[in-house]
């Protein structure tokens, strides 16, 4: 399938103000001196309904090779709950903004350029990839941008996330949107499936291939929906590990091989003393959790590929139940940043531990593809409107949510709109 074709806009009477409503839309690429904002400030750090405050700030200019956005949605990621807390550190202690506006995914439409701009144009509808950097090194000009010193993400080393009316951001950070969906849907996806995507297919050697097995932490997370689907797109098998019974059907449904329900095992944690009577005990059980990954791959055969995100509760049985000459892909530490491991079984059968950390533009446009051409569900979970922010991110610190990824509305006025015109309406 093509991407989709550029929409001519409809017309439409708008006053010019300083300021606009919430879902109010202003005249056709008109910037308002200043919008609404959920700001973050350093002495509010805190859980999300203390951190977050609706502000009324500046409306950020472009120049150069920036866009401006009008934000019509925006997803739910856990960098979120990070901002508010200040914690593992406080985005004021990178980028020293006076105030922080959280949140690294969004869809909208280009609603200014700078003058260096000449892939975009005002009316885009866009989707937005978190990655931001300088360009002016070797690692953006023939490397891997992901390993530029001037790498940051948006929103959340950034102080211009998209829980605001607008965001500006570089022009390399937009993507097209998937038209099939709407805008909710389209804000939901980019920095889960991009930073998946990296970890399945951007470490060499060890890329995803056909008929390969693949163990998924939190399948049924925002991370986890959509490894499972890439591992079943690649022609793998993915087999995915939960800790709710009631999200097994989700994750068969989404092309899992196998489901494991990692309360039926009892090995989690650090590490427990090598050769102790406590770690024998822990040894039994981390064989059973093996012997039942082999229920789905066949007896002997360990997982290629460990898919991980939770960090210190999990290392010590990834490492063990990845195959001889085998990856663990880790981009977070959910559950703790202290891990530990059985290092015989990583220098002895040759495995590799692989930090992965989002992507660059070609993996993220690659992986959006997919989305333009309907090869994957964004696994939307729920919608939740403007003024509950603070408790969508609430949810996520106490993983109340539902499977899959939330998104909450910005500009669009409620939810279902796919369109611009249905906005304006």
């Amino acid at each position: 399938m093509a991407l989709d074709a550029d929409v001519a806009y409809p017309t439409y009477d708008a006053p010019e103000k300083d300021l606009y409503e919430l879902g109010e839309i202003p005249p056709f690429g008109y910037v308002p001196k200043q919008m609404y904002a959920w700001a973050i400030r350093r002495e509010r750090h805190g859980e999300p309904e203390k951190a977050f405050q609706v502000e009324v700030v500046d409306t950020p200019l472009p120049s150069g090779n920036e866009v401006l956005v009008l934000v019509m949605a925006a997803g739910v990621n856990y960098n979120g709950v990070w901002a508010g807390l200040g914690v593992p550190i406080s985005p004021f202690d990178g980028h020293n903004a006076e105030y922080h506006i959280a949140g690294s995914d969004a869809s909208g439409i280009v609603w200014a350029v700078g003058d260096k701009v000449r892939n975009w144009k005002v009316g885009d509808e866009v989707v937005i990839h978190c990655n931001q950097d300088d360009g002016d090194d070797e690692e953006c000009n023939g490397g891997d941008p992901m390993y530029s010193t001037s790498q940051r993400i948006w929103g959340y080393e950034t102080p211009d996330g998209s829980f605001a009316q607008f965001t500006s951001v570089q022009a390399q950070q937009l993507l097209p949107r998937p038209r099939h969906l709407s805008w909710e849907e389209s804000a939901c996806y980019t920095l889960t499936l991009a930073t998946a995507y990296r970890m399945l297919f951007g470490h060499d050697p060890h890329e995803l291939k056909p008929g390969q097995n693949v163990l998924v932490w939190g399948a049924s997370g925002g991370l986890g929906s959509y490894a499972i689907q890439l591992v079943k797109a690649a022609g793998g098998n993915a087999i995915g590990v939960i800790s709710d019974e009631s999200k097994r059907d989700f994750v068969l449904g989404l092309g899992a091989k196998g489901v494991i329900n990692r309360n039926d095992f009892k090995c989690w944690g650090q590490l427990p003393t090598v050769n102790t009577p406590e770690y024998a005990e822990w040894f039994k059980e981390v064989r059973k959790f093996g012997k039942a990954i082999w229920d789905f791959t066949g007896k002997g055969n360990n997982v290629d590929i460990v898919f991980e995100h939770p960090g210190e509760a999990t290392i010590p049985v990834s490492t063990f139940v990845c195959k001889k000459g085998g990856m663990v892909v880790i981009c977070a530490g959910t559950t703790g940043y202290n891990c530990t491991f059985d290092v015989r079984y990583l220098w002895m059968h040759q495995k590799r531990i692989q930090g992965s950390h989002f992507a660059h533009l070609k993996q993220a446009a690659s992986a959006n593809r997919l989305m333009v051409e309907r090869r994957l569900d964004p696994c939307m979970s729920e919608v939740l409107p403007w003024d509950q922010i603070p408790q969508a991110h609430t949810k996520m610190m106490k993983n109340e949510h539902k499977p899959g990824n939330m998104a909450v509305l910005v500009q669009s006025p409620r939810i279902g709109l796919s369109t611009f015109e249905e906005v304006i309406k």
